[in-house]
């Protein structure tokens, strides 16, 4: 039996394509024949964490990942459970006990495989669930994570335990949807059939009822798509990196392929005397190719070996680097059978073709050389194809080197961007109060107490609440539009619903009029505070938007919010992120909800406090989770962090490639360097005759010095005159992966040249020197 595995994708709009569906839509695809099995699971489990402790237990309420489920989905992907059972259809019903299905990292790491957990009462953001089973080992769910998920949650259990009415709303698209086909099922008559049952629902439904989104509607179409690998979104995120990582691995490959070359070349040539004897001795030409290129197969099998081991290493560090302090991170260090069968070929095919040149040219020795003195014999220097090897190594070194200094450029100009914020001093605590059990009617209540608590506590300036924090990876961007102003359907800001004292807690500063105050409560008029951006973006140059009023888009709701202050531009979500027009909105204040908000309490919860403190406070993550747990004790900490480590936590990825371009730059340059004092201590011994005549004839140790080193400097240059233009076409092919370079910066490229010269001069100045040491009566009497 043939298994097909797909998952569908929607392009509903004229940007790109959207990979989730309703509720109402995959239970009519489900409907179809053609599929065996058909499964759906939350497309955001990440943003929205649950909070679970288990009954009994005297530990407190901790936060954990929870993905909510079809009943179809461990059935869909052939699992079956660890213990216990998974979840099945009977427990995805309105009405149905809740269950869950606890992860096997979970069940090991925080509950030591305690069989007694199957059956056992949990609750879940204060709701009992039971856990029924524990998923397989090395199961992670549907998508590489770096938290996954810790438990898993049928569909229709979600209403109850998180509250989100849009589980049942058949215009909201929440769901990933992916199944296995029936064997012999042909894919375009599906994506055909798919597509027209999507387009009616939607002809009929209000996603495309306004006469801007109308049009679309006829765009909109299924594609199924392999889904063997899982929802890609971490691999999207991290690929292009990946592969450029791989390409600068692949040029290291090369300059270390084109020292080991060298070497087999100095090998041969020293053995030329051994294979004329050979040859002599009735040796054919491809019985003496193959016994040097076993050896040279061999020796590369030998190094690929020894670089597992190395590599093996360096994955572990380069997990430690992007992931720092994450837990059951779904990506192991250990190599798959694939890397190694690929890691075999690699050097398989390196000893071959880096060794074939060496080998021939071994080979071709003439039978009447034994009968010489070979020595003698060999009066030139390093071969044409030695040194072109050394010329190839210090350009592609020099582009390395170019690279190592422009992506720490470009690190360099993130960390130190002015982003308007103040992080001395400061604290970050994530918190989830609708996981926790409160409702909408009692945040104020919350954010009073929350405050108060905070205050109380001895070093603490300043108490911020806000929905998110600066330097985070959330946003919450929606359309505006201007009071008496028509709107334009690309206009749009981000919202940050925030308390008194938020702006003075991360250190942004009110430019015009005033911030949000503690007036501002949820009887008060609604106000918002803008930044430069807002400005820049809805108003004309030098008008004051003081007064002026906005909402959602609306003839009811575009009045919604009058200004009342302009604060200055701060970096949220990514510092790449330009002229971000964003407004704030006092946290108890709520307009009526926009029809398409996806749910109308999602937006109203607190979901960080920014703690000011006078001085560093060491045990601060003690003395926070003691002062939420004296206010509920389900109020837990799903977070902390200083607001210092929550920036730099942006800057992960460039760090690490800053890292790992340097290292590789400094790996390459060291090898250039090697491989040019091979060749120019090989030429050395090979001219030792003919620099003993020179000095025996008067020639100064000087001269002899500057004549070895000559034929490096010249090498050295021309790899200089190759790599330099590489390297600034490079650059410019990068340019997505740099922040504000579009060019090589002057002050790099010196630094790249200078550092390989220098290496290129200590490199060839060692056999210089041994040189112009040399006796020239013992030089005479060599063979």
């Amino acid at each position: 039996m043939s298994w097909l595995t797909s998952c569908a994708r929607s392009t509903t709009s004229a940007d790109g394509d959207y990979a989730i569906f309703s509720t109402h839509t995959y239970e009519e695809f489900r409907e179809n024949p053609e599929f065996e099995e058909l499964a759906a699971m939350q497309a955001g489990f990440e943003f929205r964490p649950i909070i679970a402790r288990r009954e009994g237990s005297q530990n407190l309420a901790r936060s954990a990942e929870g993905e909510f489920v079809s009943g179809s989905y461990f059935r869909t992907f052939g699992l079956e459970p660890a213990t216990g059972r998974l979840i099945a259809d009977s427990d995805d019903v309105a009405g149905a006990p809740d269950a869950a299905v606890m992860s096997y990292e979970t069940w090991k790491g925080d509950y030591n495989g305690d069989p007694a957990i199957v059956g056992s009462t949990f609750w879940v953001n204060t709701k009992p669930v039971t856990v029924v089973g524990v998923a397989p080992k090395g199961f992670y769910g549907d998508r590489l994570a770096s938290a996954p998920p810790n438990f898993y949650l049928p569909i229709h259990a979600m209403p109850g335990l998180l509250g989100a009415g849009y589980v049942n709303d058949p215009d909201t698209a929440w769901l990933y949807v992916v199944g296995r086909l029936k064997p012999g099922v042909v894919w375009g008559p599906l994506q055909e059939k798919l597509s027209s049952q999507l387009k009616n629902f939607y002809a009929t439904s209000k996603v495309y009822a306004s006469a801007h989104d109308r049009p679309l509607l006829d765009r909109v179409h299924v594609v199924l798509t392999p889904a063997g690998g899982g929802i890609q979104n971490l691999q999207q995120a991290y690929g292009d990196r990946l592969r450029l990582l791989m390409s600068i691995a692949g040029i290291v490959l090369l300059i270390a392929c084109a020292n080991i070359a060298n070497l087999l070349l100095v090998r041969g040539m020293r053995r030329t005397s051994e294979m004329n004897v050979r040859s002599a001795l009735g040796a054919r030409r491809g019985r003496i190719v193959r016994q040097l290129l076993t050896e040279s197969v061999v020796l590369a099998v030998l190094g690929g070996t020894a670089a597992l081991a190395v590599s093996y290493g360096g994955a572990r560090m380069l997990l430690a680097l992007e992931f720092t302090g994450e837990q059951h991170v779904p990506i192991h260090a250990s190599p798959s059978w694939q890397v190694l069968a690929f890691a075999l070929c690699v050097s398989l095919v390196t000893g071959v073709l880096f060794g074939v040149a060496p080998a021939w040219i071994s080979s071709r020795a003439e039978p009447a050389d034994s009968l010489r003195s070979a020595t003698r014999t060999m009066t030139g220097g390093a071969s044409i194809l030695q040194r072109s090897l050394v010329v190839v190594q210090a350009a592609f070194s020099v582009v390395l080197l170019v690279g190592a200094g422009i992506f720490t450029q470009s690190l360099n100009k993130l960390q130190r961007t002015d982003l308007k914020l103040d992080a001395t001093n400061r604290y970050i605590v994530h918190v989830n109060p609708q996981a926790a059990g409160y409702k909408v009617e009692q945040l104020e209540a919350l954010a009073r107490t929350m405050e108060e608590r905070f205050h109380a506590v001895p070093g603490i300036e300043k108490v911020g609440l806000s929905t998110y924090t600066p330097m985070e990876a959330d946003n919450d961007d929606w359309g505006v539009q201007i009071q008496g102003q028509p709107w334009l359907h690309h206009q749009g800001a981000s919202i940050v619903k925030a308390n008194a004292e938020y702006f003075d807690a991360v250190g942004t500063h009110v430019l015009m009029g005033r911030g949000i105050e503690a007036q501002d409560t949820s009887t008060a008029s609604l106000v918002s505070v803008v930044n430069q951006a807002f400005v820049r973006e809805f108003f004309k140059p030098g008008e004051v938007p003081i007064g002026h009023r906005f909402g959602p888009p609306g003839p009811t709701s575009s009045g919604d919010y009058e200004i009342v202050g302009v604060v200055e531009d701060t970096a949220y979500t990514s510092v790449r992120w330009k002229n971000h027009a964003m407004y704030f909105v006092p946290l108890m204040q709520h307009p009526p909800v926009p029809s398409k908000l996806v749910d109308p309490n999602d937006d109203v919860y607190i979901g960080a406090i920014v703690l000011e403190t006078a001085r560093p406070i060491a045990n601060m993550e003690a003395i926070t989770r003691r002062t939420l747990s004296s206010i509920n004790p389900n109020l837990s900490v799903v977070k902390f962090e200083t607001f210092q480590a929550q920036i730099g936590d942006q800057f992960t990825s460039e760090r690490m490639l800053s890292r790992l371009t340097l290292l590789f730059g400094a790996l390459a340059l060291l090898l250039a360097s090697i491989g040019l004092y091979g060749v120019t201590a090989y030429s050395v011994a090979r001219r030792t005759q003919e620099i003993g005549i020179r000095m025996a004839l008067g020639a100064r140790r000087t001269a002899v010095v500057w004549m070895v080193m000559r034929g490096a400097v010249y090498q050295t240059a021309l790899g200089l005159a190759i790599g330099i233009p590489v390297s600034i076409a490079c650059v410019r092919s990068m340019k997505a992966q740099l922040y504000e370079i579009t060019n090589v910066n002057a002050l790099v490229m010196a630094g790249a040249v200078i550092t390989l010269a220098a290496a290129a001069c200590v490199a060839a100045l060692v056999p210089a020197r041994r040189a112009a040491c040399v006796d020239p009566v013992k030089a005479l009497r060599m063979e």
